[in-house]
């Protein structure tokens, strides 16, 4: 047996099928696609702390996934094997936004499609996606809602205070009230007009009110 023979075998073989080219051209449109959902997750991230890296690791997962789609797809035996790799992993990365899922399998998808070799799909659906997606974003379908919080001394600077509530905002439900010795702490879910938040001053100003806050948060609410 000769010092080729040892390295003979079908595995060297196979890499002879391996193209550059193709390889090259698959991971630039994985690369400029990747890009481009990055962009969009960018500009419709609507969440509380915004992540780069979690940006950056969709262009790293469009590149992967296109890189081990061509490795699939040229080789049976490879493509059993990778399964069973995979079937062995876990990921346990904790997802903050729900939109984030969305991100996280377009990403894989173009990497699965690209690494197919119809780049052409990739693109054209990638397009559509992201139109879809910041139309969806810009659109208002509901106002804002608020919590407001009012700390009153008592019952007469409460209706007061409600009274001044209910003719500035759209909508107003009480969620909580606390009564203790230091006065009245009122709690409610508000709906401003057209964003404007001046009636906290107002609030404020109500004899025998001592504090108005408002804050809000995100999440889905029924109307």
């Amino acid at each position: 047996m000769t010092f080729s023979d040892i390295f003979k075998s079908s595995f060297l073989e196979s890499v002879t099928e391996f193209s550059a080219v193709d390889t090259l051209i698959g991971l630039c449109f994985a690369l400029v696609i990747g890009l481009f959902i990055f962009l969009i997750y960018k500009k419709t991230f609507s969440g509380i702390m915004y992540s780069t890296g979690f940006g950056m690791s969709l262009v790293g997962l469009s590149l992967v996934t296109t890189l081990v789609i061509m490795a699939v797809t040229s080789n049976v035996v490879l493509s059993l094997g990778m399964v069973g790799a995979l079937s062995i992993v876990r990921f346990r990365a904790a997802i903050k936004e729900p939109m984030e899922i969305v991100f996280l399998f377009w990403a894989i998808a173009v990497g699965i499609v690209i690494g197919a070799g119809m780049i052409p799909l990739a693109v054209i659906g990638s397009v559509i996606i992201g139109i879809i997606l910041v139309v969806f974003a810009r659109c208002k379908f509901s106002s804002t809602p608020y919590i407001f919080i009012v700390n009153c001394a008592d019952e007469n600077a409460e209706k007061e205070a409600l009274g001044v509530i209910g003719k500035s905002v759209a909508k107003y439900i009480v969620k909580s009230k606390t009564v203790n010795a230091s006065g009245i702490e009122l709690t409610a879910e508000i709906r401003v007009k057209d964003d404007a938040t001046s009636f906290v001053n107002r609030v404020n100003e109500v004899g025998g009110v001592s504090g108005a806050t408002l804050v809000t948060f995100n999440g889905e609410y029924m109307s």
